[in-house]
């Protein structure tokens, strides 16, 4: 299969690209750092192959669907997971917020899925995972505009799911609680309070593989002690 996942660099994205390369499956991937790119693709340099790519700006999202187009015949799987955390509260948090993380943590997957889907649609095939979040479906002190990109999300996830029943292309939408990736780094929690990027990708890959007759909607998944 081809794989497509942007945020690709580091933490879930990452061990998501690594996942399928491993399994044997072609991917494209995306980030806005060359250097961690260049890294991840050594990894499986048969199977790996990127582009950096700021996905809040338009121009570089049509940019990277080109640099796939011109490798890839057809993509069976798109996920969109690039996104970033600020942490803050709706009436203090920076003037900008709210906009950077709908650019980033939104807008990119929609413009991603617009790009990608129209060929989906054509094959009657195809799979989008968005990367949502337990921000998602639980409102929490400190999530802020974080919270808003992220429950629009899942919006969107739920709205592209109706949209494309006719098609049958797989929509799955992954809410992930407290994973251990650099959003977490200088915290005094102990590694055993999160899950690893891996078990993320994990699942990701097993619901990719079930029967075309079969979709999971959603992937909620939280370290055993709960949320933090």
């Amino acid at each position: 299969m081809n794989i497509v996942i942007t945020g690709a660099s580091k933490g879930i994205g990452r061990a998501i690209a690594l996942k399928y390369a491993k399994a044997g499956h072609k991917v494209a991937v995306c980030s806005r750092t060359e250097k961690d790119l260049k890294a991840l693709a050594k990894k499986a340099p048969e199977n790996i192959i990127y582009q950096t790519c700021d996905v809040s700006d338009a121009e570089q999202i049509h940019d990277f669907y080109d640099f796939v187009k011109k490798n890839f015949k057809t993509i069976d799987i798109l996920v969109n997971n690039a996104g970033i955390f600020l942490p803050g509260q709706i009436l203090d948090e920076e003037d900008g917020n709210l906009e950077m993380l709908i650019e980033t943590n939104l807008y990119s997957a929609y413009r991603m899925s617009r790009l990608f889907l129209p060929d989906m649609i054509k094959r009657k095939k195809g799979h989008v995972f968005n990367m949502c979040s337990i921000a998602s479906v639980k409102a929490y002190e400190y999530g802020g505009s974080y919270s808003i990109s992220k429950f629009a999300m899942y919006g969107m996830s739920k709205s592209m799911r109706e949209e494309l029943k006719p098609y049958n292309i797989k929509v799955t939408a992954v809410l992930p609680g407290a994973t251990l990736t650099e959003s977490w780094a200088g915290t005094d929690f102990p590694d055993s309070r999160f899950m690893k990027a891996e078990d993320v990708a994990d699942m990701v890959y097993a619901v990719s593989m079930l029967s075309p007759s079969a979709v999971v909607e959603d992937i909620l998944l939280r370290p055993i002690e709960g949320d933090i």
